[in-house]
């Protein structure tokens, strides 16, 4: 079974640099990005041309915003390590799909027994954001809420717990 490593921290704290420099000293040979983004807006289609740009050609892409348990067990054999850059737009998308939260734990839940599981290195990137002040709407409490669970999930079965600070990495496990 592959380690998992949860790299977490607030926007813009050098989260998906740390996976991609972890990845590089790995030295894994078959490398894959599982990518949760959509470009749905110019800002998101600027952020997604970023972090490609960035990204080391020897990674291939599976993009997937939903499904990322499945795209996991579809790369079983095939990986050596797998970054998935992020569980927070993973989440975001999830309640855009009109997903319950029960429903959205679940699915959380089978990406931490994926992990878990997975025969392959696994660098899970997740934005915290219940650090701050409690949010002023009911959908922003939610996605506070959903997110800090699927991150517990993935910390459960994580070997490694890493928390971006202004591009500095701390380890919490």
């Amino acid at each position: 079974m592959g380690a998992v490593t949860l790299i977490t921290g607030g926007a813009r704290s050098g989260k998906s640099a740390h996976a991609l420099a972890l990845a590089e000293a790995s030295g894994a040979a078959r490398r894959f990005f599982v990518a949760t983004a959509e470009p749905l807006d110019d800002e998101m289609r600027e952020r997604i041309a970023h972090h490609r740009a960035h990204r080391p050609t020897a990674f291939a892409t599976v993009e997937e915003p939903i499904a990322i348990a499945a795209a996991l067990v579809a790369l079983e054999g095939r990986a050596d390590l797998v970054i998935i850059d992020c569980v927070t737009l993973w989440i975001s998308n999830l309640m855009l799909a009109g997903r319950s939260d029960d429903a959205i734990a679940a699915e959380a839940r089978a990406l931490a027994d994926v992990l878990a599981a997975a025969g392959f290195e696994s660098l899970v990137v997740s934005g915290e954001v219940g650090a701050g002040i409690v949010p002023e709407n009911a959908t922003a409490r939610r996605f506070r809420d959903l997110l800090g669970w699927a991150n517990q999930a993935v910390a459960q079965v994580a070997q490694r717990v890493v928390l971006m600070v202004a591009g500095c990495p701390l380890r919490v496990k």
